[in-house]
């Protein structure tokens, strides 16, 4: 479509144009059944064929077979903020949280109000420049679980290597980087990522859990926050977001298509290389304030020289077609959010931009 803009959106950010377009033309009538797939039973046998391959192309992505549990829950991560430590954190026990960011600070301020929670990383002073280092962790062998955020959506940094945390579960919140390429799930005893950045729109939240974690979750907390009840029922113990588990069904599709994850990687890391490219070869007009190694592939956030010229940077950015730009507002500056749905075309074209803006602006 000639009008659709490049959407650097950090979320709800882009979908794949095939996905759009295949709601489209099912909209009204899903697969002959005279009706979308919004007006269906949850319970009748069109819309949990649909349900019961998105949770089986998790499981094909990733690689994994039952030793965890595919949730497809509500809400988003604020959502799994509370959820967590409402299973997890048993009234005699502490968790530990690895702040690298705002949203793990939502993180661990929501832990606060539900138990016992410690700080297990460094204290980065909020200058969330870097990702911790093994050596940097204070980790408690008794711990309920260890909580990481693995992108920061925000602040732009992202794990590349998960620490060890030995026989405590680690439980990490991937809401900004889940399916951007394959991973261990082995490692964890619980995953969580809301859909609206990688997986489809906002309105749902992917959960992975480990059997064992699973079978010592809390149970005295009420039926609809519990992990075993909605494991019991296949996430269909209340009603689900139907049309976004159909969206995130057809992503999945979409993933597969393009050749599973492998090439999800290779595409992301073309990416990301294009944009540092861009900002490192502007000799100082861009700079991006992270550590290189702890660089997002996700989210690429840096300034220019002062904040009028940012605020022209982002306006002709929108005149050119490109929205999403605009940096957080608690930090400012520029973000340009990458996921799966962008296109190295897309990528490459701002990369284009901003070497012009910075010949006419340096």
């Amino acid at each position: 479509m000639a009008n659709r803009v490049i959407n650097f959106n950090a979320g709800p950010s882009a979908l794949p144009l095939p996905v759009l377009e295949r709601a489209r033309e099912e909209l009204l009538d899903y697969a002959g059944t005279g009706m979308s797939i919004m007006e269906h039973s949850h319970r009748g046998k069109a819309y949990e064929a649909v349900h019961d391959e998105a949770i089986a192309l998790v499981r094909e992505h990733l690689g994994f077979g039952d030793s965890h549990e595919v949730l497809l829950q509500h809400g988003g991560a604020h959502h799994a903020f509370a959820t967590v430590p409402m299973n997890l954190l048993a009234a005699d026990r502490s968790a530990d949280y690895v702040v690298t960011g705002h949203w793990g600070e939502r993180a661990f301020d929501e832990a606060k109000t539900v138990g016992r929670a410690r700080a297990a990383g460094p204290d980065l002073e909020g200058r969330y420049t870097r990702i911790p280092s093994q050596g940097d962790h204070r980790f408690d062998a008794d711990a309920a679980y260890v909580h990481l955020t693995s992108n920061n959506t925000i602040e732009g940094t992202q794990y590349d290597a998960w620490p060890d945390t030995g026989a405590v579960p680690l439980v990490a919140d991937m809401s900004s980087d889940f399916l951007w390429r394959r991973f261990d799930v082995q490692r964890f005893g619980l995953v969580y990522a809301c859909a609206q950045k990688n997986v489809g729109p906002s309105g749902l939240t992917v959960v992975l859990v480990r059997r064992d974690v699973l079978a010592r979750c809390r149970t005295d907390i009420p039926k609809v926050f519990r992990y075993g009840v909605h494991a019991e029922n296949r996430s269909l113990y209340n009603t689900p977001p139907t049309f976004a588990i159909y969206l995130a069904r057809e992503t999945l599709r979409w993933i597969k298509g393009l050749g599973g994850l492998d090439a999800i990687e290779a595409r992301n890391r073309t990416k990301s290389s294009t944009l540092y490219g861009a900002i490192d070869a502007a000799g100082g007009f861009y700079r991006c304030p992270v550590e290189p190694a702890a660089r997002s592939h996700m989210n690429v956030v840096f300034r220019l020289p002062d904040e009028a010229l940012e605020g022209r940077f982002v306006s002709a950015c929108e005149k050119a077609g490109m929205v999403g730009v605009k940096g957080h507002r608690s930090v400012g500056g520029i973000r340009v959010s990458i996921y799966n749905a962008v296109s190295p075309d897309d990528v490459s074209t701002l990369a284009d931009f901003m070497r012009e803006f910075a010949r006419t602006h340096g």
